[in-house]
């Protein structure tokens, strides 16, 4: 539950962009999901650890993509990995909008 519960907002703010375009309610979630980008690099790192804690499962792999993302400010900075983290984000980023529907889809359909 927890898990599909950070997978909707990690999808949330890599779609926060795009998210506006969906009829009737657009407005309102692309308003949520910039508010939610105020906390990405703190979104970015709880997906992974959630991730990491469901690695068994679809949920979890998305949530690591997407922590990866979501989470690349705070990853640089880290002593032995940090450069190759960064490299992983900037690849992964390119998939930005991918990894976003899909762990958007996942994450509501975890709740089911």
């Amino acid at each position: 539950m927890i898990a599909s519960i950070m997978a909707i907002i990690a999808g949330l703010v890599l779609l926060s962009g795009l998210i506006g375009a969906v009829p009737a309610f657009g407005d309102i979630l692309q308003r949520f999901a910039k508010w939610l980008g105020g906390f990405q690099g703190l979104i970015g790192i709880v997906a992974i650890v959630v991730g990491v804690l469901d690695l068994w499962s679809g949920t979890g792999l998305m949530l690591i993509f997407a922590g990866i993302v979501l989470g690349a400010g705070i990853l640089q900075t880290l002593p032995a990995v940090g450069e190759e983290l960064e490299r992983l984000a900037k690849v992964l980023g390119s998939f930005q909008t991918i990894i976003g529907i899909v762990t958007l889809i996942v994450g509501i359909i975890g709740l089911f």
